[in-house]
C-alpha cells in the first residue's frame, strides 16, 4: 500500500462490487439448467427410476391377467385386461412424478445441497416450473415405457386421445407439484415414506384402478368420488375404452383446480424459503 499511487489507491477506495445480473422476465437459461439437472438426475439410474416401475406393472398384469384372468368376467363390455391396463399405467405416472420431485428436494436438504438451486439467480415460479416439470417428464415417459410393456397383456384401443394426453399431463403435474410440497416439508426419509405409504398408495389403489367403483357398498362409493385420484384414473381410462364411471366434467375442472392450487402452495413455499431459509 506505501508504494501505491495515489491515484491507484483512490480506485481501490471507491470500488464497487459487480452488481448482480438482472433478468428481465423469465430466466430461461436458469430454468432450463434446472429443467436438465432433474432430467439428468433420474436418466443416470434409468434401471431403476424406468425400468423398475416397468416390471412392477407387468407383475400386476401377470397376476390379474394371466393367473386369474381366465376366472374374471369383462367389466362394462371390456376385457379385464383392457380395464385394468390404464389405471396401472397412470399408477406409474402417478408414483414416478411424486418420487422425482420429492427426493430430489429431501435428498438436497438431508446433504446440505440446497444452495445448489437457491443461489442461482431463480425466482420462486423459476424453481417451481423446473422441478415440477422435471417430475412430470420422468412420470409421462415411465408411463409411456409401461403403455409399450403391457401391450402384448392387453388391447388398448385409443378412443379419446385429448383425454389421454390432458389426465396424463395433469396428473403427472400434479403429483410433481405434490412432491415438491412434501420434499420441502419432510425433514428425514422417514417423513416421506409416510407419505407414501399413507397418502399416495391409499388413494391410488382406493381410486378403481383395478375395480369398478360402483361395486363398492357405501360409504366406500360416495367417498371415492371425493378422491382425486379416482377422476384421474377414470378419465385415463376413458381415452381409452371410451367408458367413465363419473362426471368427466367434474374431473377436469377438479384435476385443473388442484393444479393451481398446489403450484400457488409451492410458489409460496418457495417465496417464503419454507424450511430452506432456517
Amino acid at each position: 500500500m506505501n508504494d501505491m499511487s495515489p491515484v491507484r489507491a483512490a480506485e481501490i477506495a471507491t470500488a464497487t462490487p459487480p452488481a448482480p445480473r438482472a433478468y428481465h422476465g423469465f430466466n430461461w437459461p436458469g430454468f432450463r439448467t434446472l429443467y436438465l439437472r432433474e432430467v439428468k438426475r433420474f436418466w443416470k439410474v434409468g434401471t431403476q427410476t424406468l425400468g423398475a416401475p416397468v416390471v412392477t406393472s407387468l407383475l400386476y398384469m401377470m397376476v390379474f391377467v394371466v393367473a386369474v384372468g381366465g376366472a374374471r368376467p369383462d367389466v362394462g363390455g371390456v376385457a379385464f385386461a383392457t380395464f385394468i391396463a390404464p389405471g396401472l399405467i397412470m399408477m406409474t405416472i402417478l408414483n414416478n412424478a411424486f418420487a422425482n420431485s420429492s427426493s430430489s428436494l429431501l435428498q438436497a436438504k438431508v446433504n446440505g445441497l440446497v444452495g445448489d438451486f437457491m443461489t442461482p439467480p431463480l425466482t420462486p415460479l423459476e424453481h417451481v416450473a423446473g422441478f415440477a416439470l422435471g417430475a412430470a417428464t420422468r412420470g409421462l415417459l415411465v408411463g409411456a415405457v409401461t403403455w409399450i410393456a403391457v401391450l402384448p397383456f392387453a388391447s388398448l384401443p385409443l378412443t379419446h386421445l385429448w383425454a389421454v394426453l390432458y389426465f396424463a399431463g395433469v396428473a403427472s403435474m400434479i403429483l410433481g407439484l405434490l412432491g415438491i410440497m412434501a420434499g420441502l416439508w419432510a425433514e428425514k426419509f422417514d417423513h416421506m415414506a409416510a407419505v407414501t405409504n399413507f397418502v399416495i398408495m391409499p388413494m391410488t389403489f382406493l381410486s378403481g384402478t383395478f375395480y369398478l367403483v360402483e361395486r363398492l357398498p357405501e360409504p366406500f362409493r360416495t367417498a371415492s368420488h371425493f378422491n382425486p385420484f379416482f377422476y384421474l384414473i377414470d378419465g385415463f381410462r376413458y381415452g381409452f375404452i371410451g367408458q367413465a364411471e363419473g362426471s368427466l366434467l367434474t374431473g377436469v375442472g377438479m384435476t385443473a383446480g388442484i393444479a393451481i392450487a398446489f403450484a400457488c402452495v409451492c410458489l409460496w413455499m418457495f417465496e417464503s424459503g419454507y424450511k430452506l431459509k432456517t
